[in-house]
């Protein structure tokens, strides 16, 4: 072939594909115009001739995250938010299952908010309030997109959306939970309404390419997001559903299963930081979720607890917390069901009405309205767009009708149950686990109002105007919730933490009840560096061997060479005293302490570090107590130090008991053991002659105090003021602790009308019961002025406890 005849062939083969790829094009152009309009008859998707409102999203969220800010906390609060702060900052492992994604998520967010100078509280709190925020502008996309099938105009969406997000954010639970990093939900709102959103996008983009990617991007996000909480998976249902009724087609294509398995894996290995954080023995490190080797870390988190790595699993499964199956009941299922209808009757008006009565007359009306405005938005949602309205009723069902079943919890805490058994109640109110569901019926009660606004304006942009008044009643959440939902200027859990730990000696040992009496203590010790040197241990704990070897360990003296402050997040060896962050200074010279501003409270003795552990036990000794319950059949003696602990006929004696004992018998002598006034640990023990108060706490005194009373030491009269372990009173040392070094930045007990949370009413009643011991004292000295002045802040105490 000639140099011309070749380059003819070249030209015209080129010419030819050129051509035939043309005509492909046109074909594939032709097949995809022709899907489209299928495709929106059959999904109600329509053309995507704007962008969403992008900018009108960022600047709701803005204005929710500028009303939690102003109302957030300004450090911790009770229940599980010290937990959740102390273990983000020092990179712990809160209780089962760990939540790695929130601990990952909440200690970045703590370092990119660094330069700031918050304090790591704020920080957090601050996150909490971002997630709800954000979640909110993606809310707003979500309504906007809804409303854009109500009307051509391009207002009315746009108000829509805003007043929707208004209810939603203002609803009691939604705000109280925001203000503050009490649980892990509103990442786990954030996390359902990006789904929702991303799902919607799916539909309104079906046909343009791609389609699966977002799919599979929304299983990789929902499975991440289980490690925050089990409780994002609850959108996958509507999430399913929502693709077979939009494209069913989209659950033929088998690549799809493919790449959602890897993004699954992806997602889901995030609770790899379990097991890598725990083998570093960080002090907060719950259920020690450690494994042998990665492989074993996989099978179990793959599988979420069924098999693999035995720690790790019992920590996913949560092993540790018995869940109840779904029957029998708890409660009457009649009851569970009044129980939500309860808290969703504290959504729109909380501070109408009782404190928590199940239906406040006062609060009736407000309820009434804002349920009908939702229904009457979720009938419109239906007119105009059954697709999505199908997906928000899924939603919606799943994370209340459903969810009360699933959980079957007792009887509410302060709803009435036909038994007088308080062991029948939950231990506080679960409101929380429903934010969701409440977010979403405030979504369509703003539906609602917007619904009725239209319907009033009659379309008319001057009938707009003159209906506007109407779009009023998105303002009623904001102003009838915020007086019970802003956390702003509550000091009261922080400063409860302060006051016990200042109640304490050097190197004491703090026996503890629960969550609101330990919890805030971790939180001050970790991220505020207070009293780390207290042993703090919450005797139900001490039921799991895991504890009990962190406990033993963390309290072991330091070798020499050996510094714990390298790394006060890891349990290295017992972390020394210092007197320097706190003015309550324990020093056996009073001179210095007064010349540094300090208040010295532990008067001619030195202070020194205890010489052993708490725990002399090995590893296999303690895993083989665990196992062991032991019947009182007789009264029983055991003497520990200068202590004889009797325990009763019919108790039983479990892993708790036996490890508290062990541990007061090697500690006496070594260091000071306490007992938090808010639990009865003591007298389960038999050692109550032994108890002598100190403020918020109960010493163990080293031998018989009945014999010799030690100086300072009051025995104390039955009185109808204490109802509490113990008659004996270290009157010098509480008044010192109560009237000069306990802190109430809270402006408590007399700028509080009420205490919010009914479930921890103990905690002004354990300042009352301080109180009144030293007005007894006063009053057995004849000192009657002494006495009246300590009255009168019990009476105000107990006033409040009482509220």
């Amino acid at each position: 072939m000639s140099g011309e005849a070749f380059t003819s062939f070249v030209q015209a083969d080129y010419l030819s594909r050129l051509l035939r790829r043309y005509r492909k094009g046109r074909r594939e152009r032709t097949v995809a115009d022709k899907e489209r309009p299928r495709l929106e008859v059959m999904t109600g998707a329509t053309p995507d001739t704007e962008s969403p409102p992008y900018q009108w999203a960022f600047l709701s969220g803005g204005l929710v995250f500028f009303l939690y800010a102003i109302t957030l906390a300004p450090t911790t609060a009770f229940w599980d938010t010290s937990e959740y702060i102390a273990t983000a900052h020092i990179m712990g492992i809160p209780h089962p299952p760990g939540n790695p994604t929130f601990v990952v998520l909440a200690r970045a967010w703590e370092l990119l908010l660094s330069p700031l100078g918050l304090s790591t509280a704020v920080r957090i709190n601050l996150l909490s309030a971002f997630m709800s925020a954000t979640a909110h502008g993606l809310w707003f996309l979500v309504v906007h997109h809804i409303l854009r099938r109500f009307t051509e105009d391009k207002t009315f969406p746009l108000v829509g959306a805003f007043v929707a997000v208004l209810v939603s954010a203002t609803a009691f639970t939604v705000w109280n939970q925001s203000n503050v990093n009490e649980k892990v939900y509103t990442v786990t709102l954030f996390t359902i309404a990006l789904l929702t959103w991303l799902a919607f996008h799916w539909r309104e983009n079906l046909g343009k390419g791609k389609d699966d990617n977002l799919l599979v991007l929304m299983v990789f996000i929902l499975a991440f997001s289980v490690g925050n909480h089990l409780m994002a998976l609850l959108v996958a249902p509507a999430m399913a559903l929502f693709v077979l009724w939009v494209h069913p087609r989209t659950l033929m294509n088998w690549k799809l299963y493919l790449a959602a398995g890897v993004a699954t894996f992806a997602g889901l290995s995030i609770h790899l930081f379990l097991p890598i954080r725990s083998g570093l023995f960080p002090v907060i490190n719950e259920a020690a979720p450690t494994c042998e080797s990665v492989s074993s870390a996989l099978i179990s988190i793959v599988t979420y607890g069924q098999g693999g790595c035995e720690n790790l699993s019992d920590a996913l499964a949560r092993k540790q917390y018995v869940k109840p199956p779904l029957q029998p009941r708890l409660a009457a299922l009649s009851m569970q069901y009044a129980n939500y209808l309860q808290y969703f009757d504290w959504q729109w008006a909380r501070v109408m009405g009782g404190i928590n009565t199940v239906f406040a007359l006062g609060r009736l009306p407000f309820t009434f309205l804002f349920t009908a405005l939702g229904i009457y938005g979720a009938v419109e949602h239906f007119k105009k767009d059954k697709v999505t309205a199908w997906y928000i009723l899924t939603l919606f069902a799943t994370l209340s009708v459903a969810l009360v079943y699933y959980l079957n919890f007792k009887y509410g805490f302060s709803l009435a149950s036909p038994f007088n058994d308080r062991g029948l109640h939950e231990v506080r109110e679960r409101d929380y686990f429903f934010i969701v569901s409440f977010s979403i019926w405030g979504l369509w009660a703003g539906i609602g109002i917007a619904a009725l606004w239209r319907r009033l304006a009659k379309g008319s942009l001057k009938s707009y105007k003159r209906a506007a008044p109407v779009l009023g009643l998105a303002l009623l959440p904001l102003v009838l919730n915020w007086g019970w939902a802003s956390r702003a200027k509550d000091y009261a859990a922080r400063d409860f933490a302060y006051n016990m730990l200042m109640s304490v000696e050097p190197y004491g040992v703090l026996f503890t009840n629960g969550d609101n009496d330990t919890f805030p203590l971790w939180y001050l010790q970790e991220t505020e560096g207070i009293r780390r040197d207290v042993t703090v241990i919450v005797t139900s704990y001490l039921n799991t061997a895991w504890y009990v070897k962190q406990l033993r360990d963390l309290t072991t003296p330091c070798p020499e060479g050996v510094d714990p402050s390298v790394d006060y997040s890891r349990s290295i060896c017992q972390r020394p005293y210092d007197a320097s962050n706190t003015p309550a200074m324990y020093t056996h010279d009073a001179g210095i302490a007064e010349a540094q501003g300090k208040i010295p409270l532990l008067m001619g003795h030195s202070v020194t570090a205890p010489t052993r552990s708490i725990l002399d036990l090995d590893d296999r000794t303690i895993e083989q107590v665990e196992q062991s319950y032991m019947p009182m059949d007789q009264d029983r003696s055991f003497q520990i130090g200068n202590v004889v602990a009797t325990l009763r006929q019919g108790q039983i004696l479990y892993p708790w008991h036996q490890f508290a004992l062990a541990v007061i018998n090697q500690s006496l002598g070594d260091r000071p053991v306490y007992f938090a006034s808010s639990g009865s640990g003591g007298g389960e023990l038999g050692l109550t002659p032994y108890l002598i108060r100190e403020g918020l706490v109960y010493k163990v005194h080293n031998g018989d105090p009945w014999e010799f009373l030690p100086e300072g030491v009051v025995e104390l009269p039955p009185s109808e003021y204490l109802s509490v372990l113990g008659l004996l009173l270290n009157a010098p040392r509480t008044t010192r602790l109560v009237w000069e070094v306990y802190i109430h930045r809270s402006g408590l007990p007399d700028e509080w009308s009420h205490w919010p949370d009914r479930s921890t009413i103990g905690i002004p009643n354990y300042y009352a019961w301080a109180y009144y011991a030293l007005f007894q004292a006063a009053t057995l000295a004849g000192d009657e002025e002494k006495g009246e002045r300590n009255r009168d802040r019990g009476d105000a105490w107990g006033i409040l406890g009482q509220n």
